[in-house]
């Protein structure tokens, strides 16, 4: 990245930054996926031939035939009708009273020519009955007859009639069979001997009026039924790569409204698809923007974090739609050949875990919309998951890479779990595949596993040297002993080697103890004293002979000389273009600390000094992983030196290390707290009492 580039980045804050880089990335990926999710429409007209064999999109219900389906299946419920045994003793009643009324009436009157004043009474005495019973009607002629017969014909009357109701109501009867029924009872009156003739049309009067329905309409119970039937009717569906019409067809009414109901006509264009894409992208870059912006990194890290997750991520889209374009060109689901782990491995090693597992989640998703096939679901579920566990797969065993062989391994794993996850795929789709096809998804695991780890080697020094990061291969290339600044190091100064590599493993393991990178702190402390190669013999660790140079020179000249290896190694590091990182680290490690032995020594000689001359230049700890590298690299030379240490005098020792350096303001520009302090302390003290355990005299050999 430029000076005058970064410059320009400097001066945008970062929240602009991160919406305009999130802003760029989503309409590159709006853009890449449009086509994808604007489907295949038609321009049909209906009673045309089809111009080729067209299958359903998606499945929809067919609401129309489904309400159709439901019409038919309630008018196929047979109404429940229940039969009242009671009605017939009912009816049997109504006309015995209606002749025990008259035999009354005949035993009130005495005289024996009837007068149309009796006869009314007579109407007036049944009126009760009669308004309750519209078929009940009489003329008065025939109550004339009523009341003229002799007390016989009655008697015989009401006998045949009582019968014949009995006879007739004890069968069921509808209320669209009554005037069948009624009909039959007039019938069998009129067939009857026993019936006066005089008063035979006034029984047919009450036989057909005692007739009525007897089997009821259940109304509660049909509707139950009828709801039942219609909730029976599964809806129409039209599923997915269903034929609609085949090639050659005629687009008849009913295929027309089909097409018409699944968008598949060129006037049923509708940017529903295009919304749907929207909102995902702007779901997609919001869940971008809250890791970032809640990342707690240090500002510069943070932004090359974000641009190289939204290219990495922009990448993967490209890559995504070349292959997109080429899906009908094959038989075989060639989307099995995408690099399921390459965005999740680069940005693991460019960035952090976080930042790679969203990406994946995120690949996953583009992935779905991206490589939907037409007659599949609208997001392509097996790709999805391919890339979901083939990137989780990738991140759960770079978690501990120390060389480049463990890289390999990572591969070598996602290939196992891309294969296993396809074998879940052929077994699900409950297909027969021949051999060929077997091992074409079989190669196409290894190939995706073995592309993604081939890609990321190569294009991550691209990104390293594009963004200046420090990637975690970076680090472990660096800490390789064969490294010409480390060979160097271990022929021109082995004390110093030896004190680094003493050093590393504290810092490591203190940095792990608070959350800091642990690696980082391992190489760094690797080159921190480099500076010491330009004068070797000038610190103790180095000085095999016994001969000090120091105890000819001047205090200040021996401060000046011991001070300088930090830029002397600083500037060394540079013209090898080592990280900045590593290059800070050699700086900072010491800070702004006194020389207090050469102090003291100026001091003794009566002079006046300058205590300046006797500090060195710093800064001061930048960085957790400098603070560590600081206290680790002090508490290493004073225990070396110590005589006989013991778990107690190394704990004395580094509790005062760090608190002289808190006492001294070296840790003011970093963020590291008192308890992170706390846990620094500790560990140093468990591990220097691993290194300096006291050990078993073994019995000298007697002569």
């Amino acid at each position: 990245m430029s000076k005058h580039y970064k410059k320009i980045i400097d001066m945008i804050s970062f929240r602009t930054l991160l919406i305009v880089v999130l802003l760029f990335t989503g309409l590159l990926q709006f853009l890449l996926m449009l086509g994808n999710v604007r489907g295949t429409t038609y321009d049909i007209q209906a009673f045309q031939l089809a111009p080729e064999t067209i299958r359903a999109v998606k499945t929809v219900e067919d609401t129309l035939k489904t309400e159709q389906d439901r019409d038919n299946a309630e008018n196929n419920v047979e109404p429940v009708y229940v039969f009242n045994k009671e009605t017939a003793e009912h009816r049997v009643a109504l006309a015995n009273s209606i002749f025990e009324i008259i035999s009354d009436f005949r035993k009130e009157i005495k005289s024996e020519k009837i007068t149309d004043t009796q006869v009314g009474q007579l109407r007036n005495k049944l009126k009760e009955i009669t308004d309750s019973q519209s078929q009940l009607v009489f003329t008065n002629s025939q109550l004339h007859s009523l009341l003229t017969v002799q007390d016989s014909a009655i008697y015989n009357a009401t006998k045949v009639l009582t019968d014949l109701i009995e006879t007739i109501l004890s069968e069921p009867i509808r209320v669209e069979e009554v005037t069948l029924k009624r009909n039959e009872i007039e019938s069998k009156i009129r067939q009857s001997t026993n019936i006066d003739e005089n008063i035979l049309n006034a029984v047919i009067v009450i036989g057909r009026a005692a007739v009525v329905e007897t089997e009821m309409l259940d109304e509660e119970k049909t509707k139950e039924l009828i709801h039942q039937a219609r909730e029976e009717v599964e809806p129409t569906r039209i599923l997915q790569g269903q034929i609609i019409v085949s090639e050659g067809e005629l687009v008849n009414r009913e295929v027309y409204r089909q097409l018409e109901l699944l968008g598949l006509l060129n006037n049923d264009t509708t940017v529903k698809p295009v919304i749907g894409l929207a909102i995902l992208v702007i779901l997609q870059m919001s869940f971008m923007f809250i890791l970032f912006e809640r990342s707690k990194v240090e500002l510069e890290k943070r932004r090359n974090t974000v641009f190289v997750t939204a290219i990495v991520y922009s990448m993967s889209i490209v890559v995504m739609k070349i292959l997109s374009q080429l899906i009908d060109q094959f038989d075989e689901t060639i989307t099995f050949l995408y690099p399921t782990a390459l965005a999740t491995m680069l940005v693991r090693l460019l960035a952090n875990e976080k930042a790679a597992a969203l990406v994946t989640v995120l690949t996953a998703a583009s992935a779905g919309i991206m490589f939907h096939e037409g007659y599949a679901a609208v997001l392509q579920m097996d790709i999805a998951l391919y890339i979901i566990f083939g990137g989780l797969a990738s991140i759960y065993f770079m978690r501990n890479i120390e060389k480049r062989s463990d890289l390999l391994k990572a591969c070598g794993v996602v290939s196992i779990v891309n294969i296993l996850f396809i074998a879940f795929y052929l077994l699900m789709s409950q297909s027969d595949y021949g051999l060929s096809e077997l091992v074409f998804y079989g190669v196409a695991g290894i190939t995706s596993g073995m592309l993604s780890g081939a890609l990321t080697m190569g294009l991550l020094p691209f990104f390293e040297s594009a963004f200046g990061i420090l990637s975690t291969m970076k680090l472990i290339e660096l800490s390789n002993p064969n490294h010409p600044l480390l060979k160097k190091l271990l022929t021109e100064t082995p004390g110093t080697y030896h004190h680094s590599v003493m050093v590393a493993n504290l810092a490591e393991a203190a940095c792990e103890a608070i959350g800091a990178d642990g690696l980082l702190a391992r190489v760094g402390c690797y080159y921190h004293d480099l500076g010491k190669t330009k004068r070797p013999a000038f610190f103790i660790e180095n000085q095999m002979s016994g001969i000090n140079p120091h105890d000819s020179l001047p205090p200040e000249r021996s401060a000046e000389i011991i001070i300088a290896h930090t830029t002397d190694g600083a500037n060394l590091l540079r013209q090898y273009k080592m990280p900045k990182e590593i290059i800070d680290i050699a700086l900072q490690h010491h800070g702004t600390s006194t020389l207090k032995y050469f102090l003291h020594k100026a001091k003794e000689e009566g002079r006046e000094i300058d205590e300046k001359v006797f500090s060195y230049p710093g800064p001061k700890p930048q960085t957790k992983e400098a603070a560590v590298i600081s206290i680790a690299d002090s508490v290493e030379a004073a225990v070396r030196s110590m005589k006989q240490p013991n778990a107690e005098k190394i704990q004395k020792l580094v509790h005062s290390i760090i608190q002289g350096r808190v006492q001294e303001h070296q840790f003011d520009e970093c963020d590291v707290s008192l308890r992170e302090l706390k846990k620094i302390e500790k560990v140093l003290c468990e591990t220097l009492n691993g290194i300096f355990h006291s050990r078993i005299e073994y019995p000298k050999d007697e002569k």
